[in-house]
């Protein structure tokens, strides 16, 4: 007991780290975790998957996946089983980051949609590899 009192400040680092070791697995398994975009086009090109971006509306309007649906985070359960009849073709969930779609993947999954992913880095990694985005004044036009 002397040790930790007299080097509270290692005690205090070493649960710190452990704790930050640990949170992955407290947030559940690959809470960033998700199919790549080239997957994510393969399954959407050859295998019918259906796209849904999560985002809220605003977020939506400030640019898209053409092919994207949106069902918002929150109207998830009530919505997507009347959005999308046959649970088997694969249904990738995009959001701004990765992290709200990995979320929604497990909760199409426990709504019976077992081929549900998210698309990893979402939004943001879709930008970066210079993927086709509908710009606000491009959806205005389509509208």
């Amino acid at each position: 007991m002397t040790f930790i009192i007299n080097n509270w400040y290692w005690f205090l680092m070493a649960i710190g780290s452990g704790v930050l070791i640990a949170f992955p697995e407290i947030l559940g398994d690959g809470s960033t975790k998700g199919i790549d975009l080239n997957e994510a086009v393969r399954l959407m090109n050859r295998e019918k998957g259906v796209l849904v971006d999560i985002r809220e509306p605003a977020e939506f309007a400030q640019g898209r996946v053409a092919q994207a649906r949106n069902i918002p985070m929150a109207e998830l359960n009530e919505k997507l089983p009347g959005a999308i009849k046959n649970k088997n073709l694969p249904v990738l969930f995009i959001c701004a980051s990765g992290l709200r779609s990995a979320r929604a993947a497990k909760m199409a999954q426990k709504l019976g949609f077992e081929n549900a992913h998210s698309v990893a880095g979402g939004m943001q990694a879709w930008r970066k590899a210079n993927m086709p985005v509908m710009a606000p004044s491009d959806q205005s036009a389509a509208a």
